[in-house]
């Protein structure tokens, strides 16, 4: 099942326990992991006012969806209530930021 995705008063679409400065720092360490020209290389954040942190890996090549550069990624996210795993999708339309468009628990083996 597939999370719905953030309205304006939900600040990520990881875990309602990021705040907006969280995710401000998670969407960089997501923008520099997802990047087409990259090395694929995990990106690792971290806020030392909530001590909340994580890290995003992509998964596989850069895809085309709507006219839109498309990456799978893996994200650990370490919260106040513990390690969470996930899985998803982010796009980013030419010259825009990434948006996550499916985020969900990660399967067991990935």
């Amino acid at each position: 099942m597939t999370a719905a995705l953030p309205s304006g008063d939900q600040p990520s679409p990881l875990s309602p326990e990021l705040t907006a400065e969280d995710w401000r720092q998670a969407k960089a360490a997501m923008a520099i992991a997802l990047d087409p020209v990259g090395n694929g290389a995990s990106a690792p954040w971290a806020n030392p006012e909530t001590a909340l942190r994580g890290e995003f890996v992509p998964a596989g090549q850069p895809f085309v969806k709507n006219d839109e550069i498309c990456r799978d990624f893996f994200a650990d996210l370490v919260l106040q209530t513990g390690t969470q795993k996930l899985q998803g999708t982010a796009c980013r339309p030419s010259g825009e930021e990434w948006s996550v468009v499916a985020v969900e628990p990660r399967k067991k083996g990935s």
